[in-house]
C-alpha cells in the first residue's frame, strides 16, 4: 500500500491516504526517529499494552502504529526512550485504538 496510491486511496479513502503518506514520507526523510518528534501528526510514544510502539495522527481517530528496528530500545538511565538514537522503523498498522 505504501508504494501504490491508488491502492491506498481505494483502501483508506483519500484524506487518510494522503495523511498517510505523508508520515510515511517524514518518516523515510528522517535521519533519526528524533527528526519527526515535533512535525504535525503528533508522533508519540505508546505506554501499557503498547509500551515499545509509536504513534502519529491519521485522520481522527485513526493512528499509524509503528516500532523501532533497535532492540532493545536506547534508554537513559531514567527508562525514557533515546528518540535520537531510533534510526529506523517497522509499520505495524492504522488502526483506532482508542476505539477499542
Amino acid at each position: 500500500m505504501a508504494n501504490d496510491d491508488r491502492f491506498a486511496i481505494r483502501k483508506l479513502g483519500t484524506i487518510r491516504a494522503g495523511l498517510y503518506k505523508a508520515r510515511l514520507d517524514d518518516l523515510a526523510a528522517a535521519f533519526s526517529l528524533e527528526d519527526v518528534r515535533y512535525l504535525p501528526g503528533h508522533f508519540h510514544e505508546l505506554k501499557e499494552d503498547r509500551k515499545g510502539q509509536w504513534a502519529c495522527d491519521l485522520d481522527q481517530p485513526y493512528r499509524l502504529i509503528f516500532q523501532p528496528h533497535e532492540e532493545p530500545i536506547p534508554e537513559d538511565e531514567n527508562g525514557r526512550y533515546i528518540w535520537i538514537e531510533i534510526k529506523g522503523v517497522e509499520i505495524l498498522e492504522i488502526t483506532n485504538y482508542h476505539g477499542k
